[in-house]
């Protein structure tokens, strides 16, 4: 029941993201918003998770609980979110996405910190799941979406699309209020959690790693819609290729325990920055549909595996005290921080070089899959 309940949160939080990723540069793009603020808007809808999730993980920890501050942030990003309704230029629009997505971006952690517990918690009691399948609800919805999406695209204009992901928003709040109220022990010391897990060097190097890779995604998130319309692919077909690089992650996310199990959390990190190469030159290269269907397959590795691969390393590593604190620090490095700037910069990228701007985010990949070898054979050890 728990693993049902969980998994019908990852299903809301992606059903929205496969709406907003794909679609909501569009959106913006028809508010007459130049390449530039475009990047800038979805920058801030990451970078804002640096500021917002560790504080929020912070009192998570010292509470000992999820579901509550789950709830309340829910419920705030419903708010928020409704105010893009009379947002129409830049600086409102920018205001806006800033507020909703502090709210909406620190359900993710918070969300990942219940299930990871429940999970641990369940399995020392003789039941328990695998995160994977658990996890892969949310890809699976994020597929229905993003091709539902790009029909809606295809015959009304981008206000339908911000109508359907507000949907999404409001339907978090039911399924919050529904969640496993799992409880961990509540973090001890005058410090904030997040000093021991600061202090550990291999740990932020594992961040980091997964942040180079993660980060070149960037220009895809930012620009592939952009880029494939103006290459002659149809929304629907747009759609449809985002699904595509979904089922791959979904593939591995069902087989997880047993990749894990014969590679372990650091390859399966290495793998998505040696897969990252691949794709991101590939991209740049060609925009022909037989190429670009087989590149977006290796979705399921530059960010499956290397999500997957970090999970598994927290869940091994940080005690449960720390967990939504750790989790939260991943969000805030990875995909706030270093996903954040990177989309605000391939504004630039890809104004200047357009698809070329593909080839910059390959050498992040690049950078990333080396680090993560060199930590391989690292004993890293996280104490409170």
């Amino acid at each position: 029941m728990n693993a049902f309940r969980l998994s019908l949160f990852y299903a809301a939080y992606f059903a929205m993201g496969g709406f907003m990723l794909p679609f909501f540069p569009v959106w913006l793009e028809a508010k007459g918003l130049t390449a530039a603020n475009i990047g800038i808007v979805i920058g801030m809808a990451t970078f804002v998770r640096v500021f917002s999730n560790p504080i929020i993980a912070h009192i998570a920890d010292r509470r000992g609980t999820r579901k509550p501050i789950i709830i309340i942030l829910a419920v705030l990003a419903v708010l928020f979110f409704s105010f893009y309704a009379v947002a129409h230029s830049f600086w409102p629009i920018l205001l806006v996405t800033i507020l909703f997505s502090s709210c909406w971006g620190a359900t993710q952690p918070l969300g990942e910190s219940l299930t990871v517990l429940t999970a641990k918690q369940g399995k020392a009691n003789g039941g328990g799941f695998e995160y994977g399948r658990v996890r892969l609800w949310g890809s699976l919805t994020f597929i229905v979406t993003a091709v539902g999406g790009g029909k809606v695209l295809a015959d009304y204009s981008p206000d339908a699309i911000m109508i359907l992901i507000y949907a999404m928003v409001v339907l978090m709040v039911g399924v919050a209020l529904f969640l496993p109220n799992t409880r961990a022990g509540k973090a001890s010391g005058k410090g904030f959690p997040i000093a021991p897990l600061l202090r550990n060097k291999a740990f932020l190097q594992v961040l980091i790693a997964a942040a180079l890779i993660q980060a070149s995604h960037a220009v895809y998130y930012g620009f592939g819609t952009i880029h494939w319309q103006r290459a002659g692919i149809s929304d629907t077909v747009i759609g449809v290729l985002w699904a595509e690089g979904v089922v791959a992650e979904i593939i591995l996310f069902i087989f997880g325990a047993a990749v894990l199990r014969r590679s372990g959390p650091m390859r399966l990190i290495i793998i998505g920055g040696l897969a990252g190469i691949l794709r991101w030159i590939g991209t740049g290269l060609d925009d022909s549909l037989p190429v670009l269907f087989v590149l977006q397959a290796l979705h399921g590795l530059t960010f499956g595996a290397t999500h997957l691969g970090v999970i598994q390393f927290i869940s091994d590593k940080v005690p449960d005290e720390l967990s939504a604190t750790a989790l939260s620090l991943n969000s805030a490095i990875v995909m706030g921080a270093a996903m954040g700037l990177m989309v605000m910069a391939s504004g630039h990228l890809y104004g200047s070089f357009g698809g070329k701007a593909y080839f910059f985010v390959a050498g992040m990949a690049g950078l990333g899959a080396l680090l993560a070898y060199r930590l391989r054979r690292s004993n890293i050890e996280i104490t409170h």
